[in-house]
């Protein structure tokens, strides 16, 4: 098991210290940028624990009654819903988060707050593909894209989430066609995240592939010239843009149910809404802000304005047992 990352700021141990414990399953150096804005802001220290989402929640569930987390931070709704499934959560009616977060990227119940989207879009070979050709994350399990396509093992949260969006859009049988057609156009056996199957149209492994804008936004952004080479050797594509819109799914926090410091929580959750902390996060991360009226990254408006799929994201989480099982059935691996 990945050890444990732990960092408490030894200012924060002092006698009287406002703290806030985050649990984080996020591993980006710009989030220290956040969370020092936040204490320069209210002068409350943030004592942080990294590891995978998994982790966290069984973390917090073996910690009991006694657990330190104050809030736990993580990306993707389906993450969110598991640590919710575990009674882990706690609701949170705050006027400021109902106001800043759009409805469709919030539990109902305000068990989290979605703080940054991600977009899931089609990569594709500016030498064998023309964007013409693209259409829908649907048609990708069409003939057409027989032996062409790339895409990451089953058991990564973004492609369940996926599958959890299209069962609801669709219906459960033509989900799992759909996934059955995409297991049957495969270029090769899943392998690799995101940026590896970026690299590999661009290697011409495949001429497709499936995966989140923020990491072409990476290599456009990488000083390495071998990254330049593979983003200038790609196109981006938003699916669905003539009738649902493109699959988004969210970076997100929520407070712990058993949170012995309940009020710096909240405020936490509360400053990571505000226009501050969402430039920093469309700024140091290429995430898209949750809240109106923030400017995205240069790059990624580079990419262009789409049409998002406004399904409340929480139907991920709820549709992903669903998803796994489709999954195994079809044989994606």
């Amino acid at each position: 098991m990945k050890k444990l990352l732990l960092l408490f700021l030894l200012s924060g141990l002092a006698y009287g210290q406002e703290t806030v414990n985050v649990y984080s399953a996020r591993h980006y150096d710009s989030d220290q940028v956040l969370f020092d804005a936040f204490t320069e802001e209210t002068g409350i220290q943030v004592n942080l624990i990294e590891a995978t989402a998994e982790e966290l929640v069984e973390r917090i569930r073996g910690e009991g009654a006694n657990s330190p987390a104050d809030v736990i931070i993580t990306v993707d709704a389906g993450n969110l819903w598991r640590a919710d499934q575990a009674g882990l959560l706690a609701s949170v009616d705050s006027e400021t988060l109902n106001a800043a977060i759009p409805e469709n990227l919030r539990h109902p119940e305000g068990k989290w707050f979605g703080l940054a989207t991600r977009a899931r879009v089609i990569i594709y070979n500016k030498e064998t593909v023309s964007p013409e050709e693209l259409s829908t994350y649907e048609d990708l399990a069409s003939e057409t894209w027989q032996g062409r396509l790339c895409i990451r093992s089953s058991t990564n949260i973004y492609n369940q989430s996926l599958l959890a969006s299209i069962i609801a859009s669709n219906g459960e049988e033509a989900a799992e066609a759909w996934a059955q057609g995409i297991v049957s156009n495969m270029a090769r056996e899943p392998e690799g995240g995101d940026t590896d199957q970026i690299k590999a149209v661009a290697a011409g492994e495949c001429d497709v592939a499936v995966a989140n804008d923020y990491y072409l936004a990476r290599l456009l952004a990488s000083d390495d010239p071998a990254d330049q080479e593979v983003a200038n050797a790609v196109g981006i594509f938003f699916p669905n843009q003539e009738d649902r819109g493109t699959h988004i799914n969210i970076s997100g926090a929520a407070v712990v149910a058993t949170a012995p410091n309940r009020d710096n929580a909240v405020a936490f959750v509360e400053f990571l809404a505000s226009p501050e902390a969402q430039q920093i996060f469309a700024e140091q991360n290429n995430e898209y802000p949750a809240v109106a009226g923030v400017a995205a990254s240069s790059i990624i408006e580079g990419f262009g304005e789409f049409k998002a799929d406004t399904l409340n994201v929480a139907m991920y989480g709820e549709n992903n047992p669903l998803a796994v099982q489709m999954f195994d059935r079809v044989g994606w691996k």
